[in-house]
């Protein structure tokens, strides 16, 4: 069963997103491990687990490759007068998560759910056809982000163990003390716990010794991750609907999408969004600069009767395939749930992997998913 399928029965059968349940059920008791653990990456997972252990009282540090924490929690502040997601940009579950992330601790995090009765449209054969959102339970953060949430209510505590600029080369966990590598340095605790990118893995940046299993090698490379692009554009004309959705043939090979990223923001701009992920994101990923900015209005104009290059005023691209420490959106939503599970399971009581593509299987690629993934590595690792 696919995530999407999953999500599909959930929603056939009236029921509510399994995590929500689950990720309250850990507290804030201490661990019988009393070692250290390195997390490798200070996205949503790492940052979520460097919480959770610094609660329980267990010594951590945060290796981080690149400049800032967050991971593809990214977000700018720049390009309009309400936060912009680079990243993870909607809430799949409900508010509650924001508690639950922090174990208790008062979360004020203002978010918006879609009308039944806002506008959609789906972009098929060159023909739009529109119709009402209907019942949509993704919430949009209100001048604010996922990033924002990290940086206020978890980056506090976890801020002082982070080393940035710190990339990670090789893994020896052929002893009872595991070494980390960088290309300068060398870092030692009993236990490693991995939050990197999936496509970092698959391009086998990171040495093991020994080799990971062998099952582990094989769901790391047979698995999907989705190249993926965001843009954002400004138009001094609003001309387009909530959501455009492509109809995308094979469902499997990605999503293409159009959306008013000004949804229920405090804002007069009028901004539109584009995601893309899978094979029909290479058509956008495969350009850059006014080649993009043109590729994308002419689409528009086709879409939209000719209504976006008229109205354009800028634009702003996050091309998540060729950021060097991640290199890709995130793993399909059409994944194997039992490859997932695979990903996630730990090896030799020393390497444990978290993130949105390190789950149990229940659910994945989202921020929500890897903030669960977390918290069972950290009490798996804890003991």
């Amino acid at each position: 069963m696919t995530k999407r399928e999953f999500l599909k029965l959930c929603g056939i059968l009236g029921l509510s997103f399994p995590l929500q349940s689950v990720l309250s059920q850990s507290d804030k008791s201490e661990a019988s491990f009393s070692g250290e653990v390195i997390i490798i990456g200070a996205g949503a997972a790492g940052l979520s687990a460097g919480y959770l252990l610094a609660q329980r009282g267990i010594k951590f540090r945060i290796l981080e490759a690149s400049s800032n924490f967050g991971g593809r929690l990214k977000r700018t502040l720049e390009f309009a007068d309400f936060p912009i997601p680079l990243g993870a940009e909607w809430l799949h579950v409900g508010p509650e998560v924001f508690e639950e992330i922090t174990n208790g601790a008062p979360v004020t995090v203002k978010t918006i759910g879609y009308n039944a009765d806002d506008r959609y449209a789906v972009w098929e054969n060159g023909a739009l056809t529109f119709d009402e959102l209907g019942d949509y339970d993704d919430r949009k953060f209100v001048n604010s982000s996922w990033f924002d949430f990290f940086e206020e209510y978890v980056v506090p505590t976890v801020a002082p163990y982070i080393h940035y600029h710190t990339e990670v080369k090789a893994i020896d966990y052929s002893a009872e003390t595991v070494i980390v590598e960088t290309a300068t340095e060398r870092f030692f605790a009993e236990k490693v716990l991995l939050t990197v990118p999936l496509k970092i893995l698959q391009a086998g940046d990171i040495s093991f010794t020994p080799a990971l299993p062998q099952a582990k090698v094989k769901a790391i490379q047979d698995a999907t991750v989705w190249g993926g692009i965001k843009v954002f554009l400004e138009f001094s004309k609003k001309f387009y609907p909530s959501f455009t959705e492509f109809v995308i043939e094979p469902e499997s090979a990605g999503q293409v999408a159009y959306y008013d990223a000004a949804y229920g923001q405090e804002t007069n701009k009028h901004i539109l969004g584009l995601f893309a992920v899978g094979v029909p994101a290479e058509a956008y990923t495969s350009l850059t600069g006014d080649a993009l900015r043109d590729y994308i209005l002419e689409e528009l104009d086709m879409i939209f009767a000719q209504q976006a290059s008229p109205h354009y005023v800028k634009h702003l691209v996050q091309n998540w395939s060729q950021e060097p420490f991640i290199r890709g959106a995130y793993i399909s939503d059409y994944e194997d749930w039992k490859r997932v599970r695979k990903l996630s399971e730990s090896v030799a009581d020393k390497l444990y992997f978290a993130g949105e593509a390190y789950t149990s299987g229940e659910d994945w690629g989202g921020v929500h998913a890897a903030a669960e993934a977390a918290r069972e590595a950290v009490e798996e690792l804890s003991g």
